[in-house]
């Protein structure tokens, strides 16, 4: 009794740090993707994963973004819920120049139809309609992408369109894009509409059915594509955001004023794959936790599934985890319940997180003098909070 109150006192529930020597990459021969071969005035490729850099040209010079823009408006639009209840799309939001999913006056849609109105035919008018929407007017929406931007850090962006036609004062870098990209992947709806080479979509007053396609021709130009938007206007050029996976290993392309974008993205995405890899993460420390109900006064937590970070080429990476468990957990416990989680981090920056699971059962006790036992365990933690 006296050493399971010390366990249960001195018990806390933090990480373990793991470092992970780096893999050692002398030995691949990569051929290095040089400045003048890119055609965009700004480029960047990074680990989605990681956010670690992988190429960069001018990537934080601040330019006008054109349609790529739509991101934001659609995790925007995606976030405020309610995604498939009918409504009448606002008269003058319509009233657009550029590129439209076709919408006119009277149109009923949703939120999830204006989602891929933006991300495959980039309409405006979609992204217009999702703004009044979901901000009330254009100018309050603008203020919402605002404060996202700053939320992930993008922190030489500003945004004054939800489509992206140009503005003085409507600009982004190709590193705030990617951090953008990279957040809005994360998001099952953003990331199967933006996949999608055409989708069948019923809309309008009465609704029929048409074919929307995607402007982004990367996705069959390109093994393992994924997305994300395509963007041009006269001022910003020729702007792509993408994103390709391969054996577990998503890569984010941006580039902004690009004439040659296709090839742009295709050399850096070969680049980029040679230089990374999967590191597998091994929790080096056994992870316990309390048991009040039980004759078993400690129960270990196991990873229940593999997690792996992604390495780059040249990059030194310092992977630390921490445990996320409860102090204690009661009785009955089967082997495999989901007790906690396991964050891992790359650098400070978390990439990864594994469900940790009971090594074993743990069964109910049940003579009156355990009862009493458990009786007094549940004063002390009450006592002690």
């Amino acid at each position: 009794m006296i050493s399971f109150v010390k366990r249960l006192l001195c018990f806390v529930c933090i990480g373990f740090i793991f470092s992970a020597a780096a893999c050692d990459f002398d030995a691949y021969a990569l051929s290095v993707v040089s400045a003048d071969e890119i055609s965009a005035k700004s480029a960047i490729l990074i680990d989605a994963q990681t956010g670690r850099i992988i190429w960069g040209k001018n990537e934080n010079e601040r330019l006008p973004m054109a349609s790529t823009t739509k991101i934001m408006t659609t995790i925007l639009t995606l976030e405020s819920g309610d995604l498939d209840t009918e409504f009448t799309v606002d008269s003058e939001a319509i009233k657009t120049e550029g590129s439209s999913m076709g919408l006119v006056e009277g149109d009923v849609v949703t939120k999830r139809d204006l989602c891929i109105g933006m991300l495959l035919p980039s309409g405006n008018d979609a992204a217009n309609c999702a703004a009044v929407k979901v901000g009330g007017d254009r100018e309050n929406f603008a203020k919402l992408m605002n404060q996202k931007a700053d939320m992930l850090g993008m922190t030489s962006s500003h945004f004054v369109t939800p489509s992206g036609l140009h503005d003085d004062d409507h600009y982004s870098t190709a590193r705030d894009m990617a951090v953008l990209a990279a957040y809005a992947l994360k998001n099952p709806n953003f990331a199967e509409i933006c996949s999608q080479t055409s989708i069948s979509l019923d809309f309008g007053n009465p609704p029929f059915t048409r074919w929307l396609k995607n402007t982004n021709k990367l996705l069959s130009m390109y093994d393992g594509c994924i997305g994300v938007k395509t963007g041009f206007t006269d001022e910003a050029g020729r702007c792509l955001v993408s994103a390709v996976e391969r054996d577990g290993i998503t890569l984010i392309c941006v580039t902004l004023n690009a004439p040659d974008d296709w090839n742009d993205h295709i050399k850096l995405y070969d680049y980029g794959f040679q230089c990374a890899s999967r590191l597998e993460i091994v929790l080096d420390e056994a992870i316990y936790t309390n048991v009040v109900g039980s004759n078993e006064d400690t129960l270990q937590l196991i990873p229940s599934e593999t997690a792996y970070c992604t390495q780059i080429a040249g990059q030194q990476s310092d992977i630390t985890w921490k445990a996320v468990v409860p102090q204690i957990v009661y009785a009955p416990v089967k082997e495999g319940d989901i007790i906690g989680t396991a964050v891992i981090y790359d650098n400070g920056t978390e990439v990864a997180d594994i469900p940790l699971a009971a090594a074993k059962d743990c069964n109910m006790i049940t003579d009156e003098t355990d009862e009493k036992k458990v009786g007094i365990i549940s004063w002390l933690l009450g006592f002690f909070k």
